[in-house]
């Protein structure tokens, strides 16, 4: 099997190279030659996006946006126009639905195979082929590429049609944005009464209210003081943004969902896109230290 990745980033380049090591043919490419020659240094292939799209069985796109998807799909390098037929095109951004739902059909029209397959684990997982994998297209493209998907994950569902993949994918991550804010209010609850972060966390991770965020962001990179995730507030915001749109779009009034959006996007100047996005946390966090700034201010007015 022959992939093309197209976007050698923190997380498409450690996918382009995890794949590569596992035995698979692969080339990669990005606009930025910074990333293109980082993943040359360390053994991969790579092409200038000036340069002819290669023939390959699988495209592999690990991009920012759903513009950016709309961007190679059709125009540049517009892999509609120049992949063999038969080859497939599988999207592990986190993009909006609606677009990737239009371009699928664009897709199969031009005689290629379809997959979203948003991922999960950060680029240490990407690295270490223990990604978590949410799957929309059909049951006969899943076989076609199962030897890729289970060299890049531990872990992929199949849970639809085209788009499908990425409508989970944002279900997930408002629940992952939720989480770090209700987690990071019990933990300051906790500790003004007096429980370390540490033991509220063992014991939040021994009951119902546990999550992902308790289990592994808080000890990992807000605890530890490491924020390192690779996954930016940036990109979080984002996939809010486009969670409370998809909402709107099936005519859902989505309360909560829109009060975590704006609570994402409260205070751009002291939590900025480039920020880690666990650090959406320090504003709470800081409470249990009685170092509320805007309760201060309001005492003084």
């Amino acid at each position: 099997m022959k992939i093309v990745v197209i976007g050698l980033g923190h997380m498409g380049g450690n996918m382009a190279l995890t794949l590569h090591a596992a035995g698979f043919e692969v080339l990669g490419t990005d606009v930025t030659e910074n990333a293109r020659n980082g993943m040359a240094s360390r053994g991969l292939s790579v092409f200038s996006p000036e340069d002819a799209l290669p023939s390959a069985d699988v495209y592999l796109l690990s991009l920012p946006t759903s513009a950016h998807v709309r961007e190679v799909i059709e125009s540049s390098p517009g892999i509609l126009r120049q992949a063999p037929a038969g080859s497939v095109i599988v999207d592990t951004s986190t993009s909006d639905p609606v677009v990737t739902r239009e371009l699928a059909g664009k897709v199969v029209e031009a005689g290629l195979e379809w997959l979203d397959a948003p991922v999960s684990g950060g680029p240490a997982g990407a690295a270490a082929g223990t990604l978590g994998m949410l799957l929309g297209g059909g049951e006969a493209t899943i076989e076609r590429v199962e030897p890729m998907l289970k060299a890049m994950s531990s872990r992929y569902t199949h849970v639809g049609a085209a788009g499908s993949g990425h409508v989970v994918k944002l279900a997930n991550n408002y629940l992952c944005a939720a989480h770090l804010l209700t987690t990071a209010e019990a933990v300051a609850l906790a500790q003004r009464a007096g429980v370390e972060p540490e033991a509220c966390l063992a014991g939040l991770n021994s009951g119902s209210g546990r999550s992902a965020v308790s289990e592994v962001n808080f000890p990992k990179w807000i605890i530890s003081d490491t924020f390192d995730s690779g996954f930016t507030t940036g990109l979080m915001r984002k996939d809010l943004r486009l969670a409370r749109d998809a909402a709107i779009g099936q005519g859902l009034s989505l309360d909560l969902l829109s009060q975590v959006v704006e609570r994402w996007h409260a205070g751009l100047d002291d939590l900025p896109d480039s920020a880690d996005f666990n650090h959406v946390t320090d504003a709470i966090l800081r409470l249990a230290q009685g170092s509320d700034t805007s309760s201060s201010q309001e005492d003084v007015q």
